[in-house]
């Protein structure tokens, strides 16, 4: 693993460990109120907006850093 994906890696760690709940992907719908697949399908599809949204967050801080780090020249 290099370097810099294990520096994201350990930032989307931290960022989940900040989050409220954590959800997980449901696997059929039983476990939710409504038995609608749909419904399920949504959730779903919210929930992995929202990791997605925390690993931007994560390469973007590391982004970040690095531009810090080598004085404005990240790459």
């Amino acid at each position: 693993m290099s370097d810099r994906r294990k520096r994201i890696h350990e930032l989307v760690i931290a960022l989940l460990a900040q989050q409220n709940e954590l959800e997980l992907l449901a696997g059929d719908g039983s476990g939710l109120p409504s038995g609608d697949p749909g419904s399920w399908i949504e959730r779903n599809r919210r929930v992995v907006q929202r990791y997605q949204a925390l690993v931007r967050s994560a390469v973007t801080l590391d982004a970040l850093v690095d531009q810090e780090v080598n004085g404005g020249v990240v790459g």
